[in-house]
């Protein structure tokens, strides 16, 4: 099965960086073919990328989603006849719509062995708002369509920057993840995470305590999940709010197994002093102001541009220094949470 991710972006947003990046830290052993369609930009660095034994085919005539639209459907198949690889890797030009390349891929994708495994926009943390000025219809596209949203250059900005654009971006997506953490700061790999969906942190944290992801129940040791998931009504992801309900249905289990989490993704810095006030109120059983709480972990930025982990369970917390993560998350799992006091508690 090959996999395709396409990596949109305006002009100069970081592209070519990203995909240096993944290649080198991320993809190694795998066999990979970049499509690049330039479109009035610097051709990528041939050298670096044969060295990776990648091959590239260049498609500098025009424009994948217009005139390049026929060719591309029997270029695509070359491609994947003649080197079979693990991955394809679409840069498309920086003023296309992201939406036509997807649906240009998704020609190709039906009776093959392929699958569109991600569509991703670089996004330059400084010009978001002058290119939705701009260049609205192009750059709204390229992020409403986007399954992750990369933000670039976001070490040279101030939080209330950063935070602003957030804001902007969300109005136009507020489905899709965004890395907000500096590149230098984080993986390669990390950053394929979240591009293929495997960074869901609430549901990493059910699966932990035993809660079944699918249904919201507690299974214990060696106990399945004996009902039909077809009949559950699903995990419903906002990944801007990425609130979690999960209901369960009568004659299952008790109501008082079924649990709800909670979270956010943020850039937002705190005092190591701030997360243990917060943790110390959390972990208040008596008031139980925000609903009762059975965990509550998350990483997020402190004042110094360092990661504080935070990981509480009840009569139990922890805060220490950490690894980076692609953006801060918070999640908070319990019953009958009070979702408003809790983003209060944490400033958002």
């Amino acid at each position: 099965m090959t996999k395709i991710d396409i990596i949109s972006g305006f002009l100069g947003a970081g592209k070519t960086t990203l995909i240096k990046k993944l290649i080198g830290e991320a993809l190694k052993g795998q066999k990979v073919v970049l499509i690049e369609n330039e479109f009035g930009e610097i051709g990528i660095d041939g050298g670096f990328l044969k060295e990776s034994g990648i091959q590239i085919n260049e498609m500098n005539s025009g424009c994948i989603c217009c005139s390049l639209v026929g060719d591309f459907n029997a270029a695509l198949k070359e491609v994947l006849a003649q080197y079979e690889p693990d991955r394809i890797i679409i840069e498309p030009s920086g003023v296309g719509k992201l939406s036509d390349v997807m649906k240009a891929v998704q020609r190709v994708v039906d009776g093959e062995n392929v699958v569109l495994n991600s569509h991703i926009t670089v996004a330059d943390v400084k010009r978001a708002k002058m290119y939705i000025k701009n260049f609205g219809e192009f750059y709204k596209n390229q992020v409403e369509f986007a399954s992750t949203i990369i933000l670039s250059r976001t070490q040279d900005v101030k939080e209330d920057k950063l935070e602003k654009t957030i804001e902007l971006i969300r109005t136009l997506n507020d489905k899709s993840p965004i890395v907000t953490t500096p590149w230098e700061d984080i993986t390669g790999e990390q950053i394929l995470e979240v591009m293929e969906g495997k960074n869901d942190f609430a549901e990493e944290l059910l699966r932990e305590a035993e809660i079944c992801p699918e249904c919201g129940h507690h299974h214990h040791e060696g106990e399945h999940c004996h009902h039909d998931h077809e009949e559950h009504e699903h995990c419903h992801h906002d990944h801007e709010g990425h609130d979690h309900h999960h209901h369960g249905h009568e004659g299952h289990h008790h109501a008082d197994e079924v649990f709800t989490s909670w979270g956010k993704e943020t850039p937002k810095k705190y005092t190591e002093e701030q997360i243990r006030g917060i943790l110390d109120k959390l972990a208040d059983e008596e008031s139980q102001e925000y609903g009762i709480i059975l965990r509550a972990k998350g990483i997020v930025l402190d004042e110094d541009g360092r990661w504080l982990h935070f990981d509480l369970v009840p009569g139990e917390d922890e805060v220490r220094y950490g690894s980076a993560e692609y953006t801060g998350r918070i999640c908070v799992i319990g019953s009958e949470l009070k979702e408003d006091k809790l983003a209060e508690l944490f400033g958002l």
